[in-house]
């Protein structure tokens, strides 16, 4: 494109004259941009300055000089800013990365890949495992408030609505709570029932005491102390075995619910357990033995489940006692007593001698005031399980505390994945009762199975509801329990001919039969840390009650030994005829 001149001479007038001036004043601005347009790509490409030659216009002047040649040619792959930019770095001394078609690789990296064993990807899960998901439920809620809490969608929930046997309506009607757990453990979630007390009675309840310590620190013989019984006299060996709740009347007219755990330290999931469910921990503790292993692991389950501790210094009749060894060793441990400033009381005890026990009481009926303990007692019951078992004449029983409401005998109940119809409601002194109130411990019986120690227990209204409930919790359980074994199933690796001989990991397969539902957690726990890089224990059936013939029909099968605990010596023919299989029993 070519510029002409431009000349003032024929123009006279002075309107003429302004709109010269400003057509001069226009080009001088776009001359003065195509010239920093031409000097930027100087810099940055030779051939960009060929076919060019600038001229200047004064401002002052009536005619400038003419720009000639042909148009420049435009180059696409880059800008006038680009070009500015690598000029100024290289005026600064910068260094400009220029890029290249193809760059050349390091030799190291064009070494040929290590050869290794192909290890396929383990599945990897988009929603959350249900082992760690959980939804909070409560009565009256809506499929809107369901669909959020569990994920899904609406529609996902209306077609299970249906499936569970209710007439689907709009998303907005209110569920009841156990058709809430119903449709959320078809979709895969854990639940959490949560109850309203709004509108409930609300009366003051007695506490739950849990005594926990060290192994023979003398924890069943204070409640025997405070009982005036021998129940530590009927144990093997002198040492507890079981979680067992009792009721003990105060002198001053105040009844406390105690739980005695076993100390053994193969017992840490019934102390968890028993620390779970109470409002205050009495931490025994020898004065002439101090603090051991299970004292501080006492003191941890204590600390995890937020409960208040009271310690009780224990065997101070002894020659050998020294309590303020104890309380700096407590103290050096963490445990804020009240003597050196902190909230945890001290109170020095003698089981034998039965000195000390009135200041306990004091001690916890001071504790259970400060925390203002209270409970719903009208409406339905809210419970859990402490212990079961198995018994020859009644059936499945369990031992339950009551949270809040009153269970009612004749009630429908779901426990855990199990359901029944209360027949009975028997004290711990085997008394039948027409009801349990809050913060009472009771023996409950009518179950169609054997509950797992923990379980909560929840009343349904129809038996079809209760079976519905318990079927879903079956599949739900069953489903969870074979995925966390494939997890927790280790993987062995194929020997390969360069690593020569590999010694092979021997799995050994066990039954495990006990007197309660706790002492099987126990065992089996404690098995399951015989597991080495040579042997894997594989625990393949667990059962409450003595040893029976389908046991050793299931041993013979999968080539597996029966460990019974505490349980009776088989009949005859139920040892003969593990004799005559070749599996090993053992008590």
């Amino acid at each position: 494109m070519a510029w002409s001149a431009i000349g003032g001479k024929g123009i006279r007038s002075p309107l003429g004259r302004r709109a010269m001036l400003s057509s001069q004043e226009h080009l001088v601005r776009l001359t003065s941009k195509i010239n920093l347009d031409i000097a930027a790509r100087s810099v940055s490409a030779s051939s960009s300055r060929q076919g060019f030659t600038s001229g200047s216009l004064s401002p002052g002047s009536s005619h400038g000089n003419v720009l000639t040649k042909e148009s420049f040619i435009r180059y696409f792959h880059g800008t006038p800013a680009l070009y500015s930019r690598k000029a100024i770095d290289e005026a600064l001394g910068l260094k400009t990365e220029r890029k290249g078609k193809f760059k050349r690789r390091d030799k190291a990296q064009m070494k040929p890949p290590v050869e290794a064993k192909y290890v396929p990807p383990k599945l990897k899960q988009h929603m959350k495992s249900s082992l760690d998901k959980m939804v909070d439920i409560f009565e009256g809620m809506t499929i809107v408030e369901l669909a959020k809490r569990t994920g899904e969608s609406i529609s996902t929930l209306q077609d299970v609505l249906v499936n569970v046997g209710e007439k689907p309506g709009s998303e907005f009607d209110p569920l009841s709570i156990d058709v809430a757990e119903l449709i959320a453990m078809e979709v895969g979630v854990n639940v959490r029932r949560q109850h309203s007390n709004e509108g409930s009675q609300i009366l003051p309840r007695s506490p739950v005491v849990t005594v926990m310590g060290h192994v023979d620190h003398g924890k069943t013989s204070l409640l025997d102390a405070l009982r005036q019984t021998a129940v530590a006299a009927t144990e093997a060996g002198g040492i507890t075995q079981h979680l067992g709740a009792f009721v003990v009347g105060m002198t001053s007219g105040a009844s406390i619910t105690f739980l005695d755990t076993p100390g053994h330290a193969a017992f840490s999931a019934m102390r968890a357990r028993g620390a779970a469910v109470t409002d205050i921990i009495v931490l025994v503790v020898a004065a002439d033995d101090g603090v051991m292993p299970q004292t501080l692991e006492a003191m941890s389950h204590a600390k995890s489940a937020n409960v208040p501790i009271v310690v009780a210094i224990n065997k101070c009749d002894k020659p050998a006692a020294d309590p303020e060894r104890v309380k700096v060793q407590l103290a050096s441990e963490g445990l804020q007593l009240e003597e050196m400033g902190g909230d945890v009381q001290v109170v020095e005890v003698s089981a034998v001698k039965k000195t000390g026990l009135d200041d306990l009481e004091e001690c916890l009926l001071l504790q259970a005031e400060l925390m203002n303990l209270k409970a719903r007692v009208d409406g339905p019951a809210q419970a859990y399980v402490v212990e079961a078992k198995l018994d020859k004449g009644r059936g499945p029983l369990a031992t339950a505390i009551v949270k809040a409401g009153t269970l009612v005998t004749g009630q429908h109940i779901v426990v855990g994945s199990e359901w029944g119809r209360i027949r009975a409601i028997r004290d711990m002194v085997r008394k039948l009762a027409q009801q349990a109130t809050p913060a009472m411990p009771v023996v409950l019986e009518g179950l169609k199975g054997l509950p797992r120690a923990g379980d909560d227990i929840v009343v349904v209204e129809t038996e079809e509801r209760a079976r519905m409930l318990s079927a879903g919790r079956k599949k739900k359980f069953e489903k969870d329990r074979l995925r966390q074994i494939m997890e927790d199933r280790p993987v062995v690796e194929e020997p390969s001919e360069e690593d020569g001989p590999v010694a092979v990991r021997v799995e050994m397969p066990i039954v495990v039969k006990a007197d309660v539902q706790g002492t099987v957690q126990a065992v089996t726990d404690a098995l399951k840390t015989l597991n080495s890089p040579q042997v894997f224990v594989n625990v393949v059936h667990v059962g409450v009650g003595p040893i029976s013939q389908s046991d050793i029909d299931l041993a013979q099968a999968c080539g597996a030994c029966i460990i019974g605990f505490n349980v009776k010596t088989p009949p005859g023919s139920v040892s003969l005829a593990a004799t005559k299989s070749d599996v090993k029993v053992q008590f």
